[in-house]
């Protein structure tokens, strides 16, 4: 490490200190937030991003108007499967993430659009942003997208996403996650949020994932693994319901987050 790194290095905050913060954080929460917090101070970011204003209701008819309707021969089935849209194999532990999209009653939500991005198992996006030494797979792109289907199942074939440092303090990393995106009929129906997985040791140092002071909303954003879905000698298989509404919903990213 050169002197001006471990310079910047020093600067940051430790990792206890973010933990720390975290643990008071949601001591102080007196009512436990399902969703995230906007204004988490441990996520350095969300105090300078967060709204400060009150929210102003608008009229989305006019968008609503010109917005797409989203069907079978908008979406072709390749694109849920990000492992085979090169030449090559991409490398990395294949799995399967799938489940149902249900609003606050269970009831299925179907033919709505689903798409995911991730990193790659290295834990590089293929984007310009990403500078992370870490190298990018030739044959995995991370993208992918599908419509759930008459029972409001989608279902997604991919690689592991690997963990990535991130600039939040000193020697933070994010867990492994998935973007999920899920569209409803019209882009101004847009909701945004992240699925991890079971047993991964950075959960429990990640202000994004703890944001949400809710434990149990916590973990219904970590995937289950399913030995019936992992298929011999090719993936794990992993089962991930979202809830739309009700008390059961999926915490949900109120902003994109850069992490």
């Amino acid at each position: 490490m050169t002197t001006v790194a471990k310079e910047a290095a020093s600067a940051l905050e430790s990792q206890s200190v973010v933990s720390d913060e975290i643990a008071q954080v949601q001591a102080a929460t007196t009512a436990d937030a399902p969703q995230p917090l906007t204004d988490f101070p441990p996520y350095r970011s969300s105090l300078l991003r967060h709204p400060t204003k009150a929210l102003r209701d608008v009229d989305p008819e006019g968008v609503e108007l010109v917005a797409p309707v989203f069907g079978h021969s908008d979406i072709d089935p390749v694109e849920a499967d990000l492992t085979i849209q090169h030449r090559g194999e991409p490398i990395g532990e294949r799995l399967v993430v799938t489940g149902q999209v249900l609003d606050g009653e269970g009831r299925p939500v179907r033919h709505q659009l689903v798409e995911v991005w991730q990193a790659n198992a290295g834990g590089r996006y293929v984007h310009k942003l990403d500078q992370h030494p870490a190298p990018i797979d030739p044959h995995f792109t991370g993208v992918g997208r599908c419509l759930t289907d008459g029972e409001g199942r989608y279902r997604f074939i991919t690689i592991k996403p690997g963990p990535y440092p991130w600039r939040n303090h000193h020697n933070a990393w994010r867990p492994a996650h998935i973007h999920f995106s899920l569209f409803g009929t019209e882009f101004t129906q847009r909701l945004v949020t992240q699925v991890y997985f079971p047993g991964d040791p950075l959960l429990a140092l990640d202000p994004i994932y703890q944001s949400i002071t809710d434990p149990a909303a916590r973990e219904r954003l970590v995937a289950t693994y399913d030995h019936d879905l992992t298929s011999h000698e090719w993936a794990t298989g992993y089962r991930w319901d979202v809830v739309l509404t009700g008390s059961h919903a999926t915490p949900l990213e109120r902003e994109e987050h850069d992490g």
